[in-house]
């Protein structure tokens, strides 16, 4: 972390974008929050990049003359390798996005740029790079295990979202307590085609700074199959054989991955080797959704994943968890297990998104008492709601 600003090389060929960055963000710009400096094409950017070591970020088109923003994307790791990168691309242009996430793209945001957005996505790649920088600068003075696993918390932490939206045909909510022991859970929000959204929960093998480098890694390769491929069993199906292409440490990841549509409120999912999601309707009862027999990613590839999918009814909700939910463990060594957690919400239905949170964490943390926790506990709520409500 520097005192400075942060210093972002936006890449574009349409001469009104730069008047109109400086324009919506002249407020950031006059906190000395951001300093933005510009390019035309890739070939002007590699100049940029090669006569400032300071540049942060850089926030590229796809489309341009002379180097697109794909080969661009290829060169920057050669300039810098900590540089982060910010596509820009048209909505629908699923194709060129999937590539670019693959290429090493940190996120992406679409035409025509919505400016709030963009800054969002911008202060979450500022917080991921510089809790990297930091995790780069903690290595070399590690002295205990506790270290490296403080380290791994905060990059786990930084890729979250932390803002959550309300629409009026769905909500949702998610948090992720990490524990001392650091595993690598994640949860993540995909904004899909059509007014549909995609939700993953998973849970990565290993513990440490290893672990929290494969989650990244699955969260990357998450976002760009799911916006090149629209059905969850093919999303997961391409990331477990993308895993697979290099992982020397044989590492996995358990990753639940669903999609809502509004349209037709159905819910379709597909597992790989994660915990069964739980769907509570409003009168407290609840149902587990029904298996769909996917191994683990990463384990080996060429694995198909089905799905399954149901249509939820006005006051259902869906629970999305890791099994630091249900392996909690108190001092007798009992664990929380899936029976207690709809116990919990037969008890209190669930009144909204948060509430329903804050109810698994509270009723975890009740049941095991001082005894330390030995898992991330992560939760993901989702429901739809209508119109109006």
């Amino acid at each position: 972390m520097t005192d400075r600003p942060c210093k972002i090389l936006v890449v574009d060929d349409e001469p009104d974008l730069e008047p109109l960055v400086l324009q919506r963000m002249r407020r950031s710009i006059r906190r000395g929050k951001y300093e933005f400096i510009f390019a035309h094409n890739g070939l002007e950017a590699l100049d940029r990049l090669n006569e400032d070591d300071e540049i942060d970020m850089v926030l590229s088109d796809i489309n341009m003359p002379q180097m697109d923003g794909l080969t661009l994307l290829e060169q920057i790791p050669k300039v810098n390798p900590n540089i982060r990168s910010v596509i820009i691309s048209a909505y629908g242009d699923m194709k060129n996005i999937r590539t670019a996430m693959n290429r090493g793209a940190f996120d992406f945001v679409t035409k025509p740029v919505d400016f709030a957005d963009l800054q969002v996505t911008i202060e979450r790649t500022m917080r991921h790079l510089n809790e990297w920088r930091a995790a780069l600068a903690a290595r070399d003075k590690l002295v205990s295990l506790q270290n490296e696993l403080d380290v791994a918390s905060k990059m786990q932490q930084s890729i979250l979202p932390r803002t959550f939206p309300v629409r009026d045909d769905y909500e949702v909510f998610a948090n992720m307590a990490p524990a001392r022991n650091v595993g690598g859970d994640f949860y993540d929000l995909l904004q899909l085609e059509n007014g549909r959204i995609g939700l993953a929960v998973a849970d990565v093998s290993d513990k440490g700074v290893p672990a929290a480098l494969f989650m990244m890694s699955t969260r990357t390769l998450l976002k760009g199959s799911a916006i090149g491929r629209g059905d969850p069993g093919a999303v997961l199906a391409e990331v477990n054989d993308l895993l697979n292409e290099s992982n020397e440490t044989a590492m996995f990841v358990t990753l639940l991955y669903g999609v809502y549509d509004p349209a037709t409120r159905e819910f379709t999912y597909a597992n790989g080797g994660h915990n069964t999601p739980l769907v509570v309707h409003a009168d407290g009862t609840s149902t587990e959704l029904p298996l769909t027999d996917g191994i683990a990613l990463g384990v080996m590839p060429e694995l198909p994943y089905r799905e399954g999918s149901v249509t939820l009814a006005t006051g259902d909700t869906v629970v999305l968890y890791t099994d630091g939910v249900t392996e909690a463990m108190n001092a007798d060594g009992e664990e929380f297990g899936v029976d207690r957690l709809r116990e919990v919400f037969a008890a209190n239905p669930p009144q909204g998104c948060e509430q329903a949170n804050r109810t698994v964490f509270e009723a975890v943390h009740a049941f095991a008492g001082d005894t330390p926790q030995s898992d991330d506990v992560t939760c993901l709520v989702f429901r739809p709601r209508e119109a109006g409500a």
